[in-house]
């Protein structure tokens, strides 16, 4: 039975952060490793998260010595995970039960590197709000078009990070997305499976940074990361940006 690592970096989550990790612990694929990243590092953090490693034996806990941000943090975790897969869950997000055990065998079934799923939208009660389709063929155009992919959905296979140049970016936003585009670039098969399989909250925690900061990160990852000429950066940030107010 594969060893799956889910990375869960742990910022100023303390309403929703239990909850989130016991819909992973309660994960039908038992064989798991949670790596919970403290990048509020207060007192309060600490407390919260050490409670709640000792939950159960297959939780570790990070302290990052200074604010990293999410990706960055993701980065640490990367490094430490000892899963054949990584997932990821972000601290106010929920899994259902077979979300592993129906990924697991899709991905091997195909013998896929990397997998993503349908979700669910949730609001701070947990009432579902909305939900997202999942694609079953994402190619690069069509992600740089729309980010449809949902980061607490993902599946990757960890010899895919053996390569340096995939970690996470430097971005208070957005950056799954650039490292998604990467993947897509470089002509990794990514799948999607259409089916429910967890539940992102939208709140005004998750709701990470402002408007503002969101398309100033919209548009390095045109400008910066994919190298685009001005006017063509601010193009596709205008498309993204329609593409998601029509989805919402």
């Amino acid at each position: 039975m594969s060893l799956v690592s889910i990375i869960m970096p742990y910022f100023k989550k303390e309403k929703h952060v239990f909850n989130s990790v016991k819909s992973v612990l309660n994960q039908s694929h038992e064989n798991l490793e949670i790596i919970i990243i403290d990048d509020e590092i207060n007192e309060k953090s600490s407390k919260i998260l050490k409670e709640i490693s000792n939950l159960d034996s297959r939780i570790k806990l990070i302290v990052n010595e200074k604010n990293l941000g999410a990706g960055e943090s993701r980065n640490k975790a990367i490094e430490s995970a000892k899963g054949e897969y990584i997932g990821f869950c972000d601290c106010d997000d929920l899994w259902k039960t077979k979300k592993l055990e129906v990924q697991l065998q899709f991905m091997k079934n195909l013998d896929l590197n990397y997998s993503f799923t349908a979700y669910e939208i949730i609001d701070e009660n947990e009432k579902i709000i909305g939900s997202r389709k999942a694609d079953n063929i994402i190619d690069f155009n069509k992600l740089r078009d729309s980010c449809d992919i949902g980061l607490s959905t993902v599946l990757i296979k960890k010899n895919i990070f053996d390569e340096r140049k995939y970690r996470f970016p430097k971005l208070v936003t957005k950056e799954d997305y650039v490292l998604w585009l990467k993947f897509a670039k470089d002509k990794i098969q990514m799948m999607g499976i259409d089916q429910n399989l967890a539940s992102w909250r939208r709140s005004k925690d998750s709701l990470s940074s402002s408007t503002i900061q969101k398309l100033l990160d919209g548009y390095k990852v045109y400008r910066i990361y994919l190298g685009y000429g001005r006017f063509k950066s601010m193009f596709y940030l205008i498309n993204l940006s329609i593409n998601f107010i029509l989805k919402s």
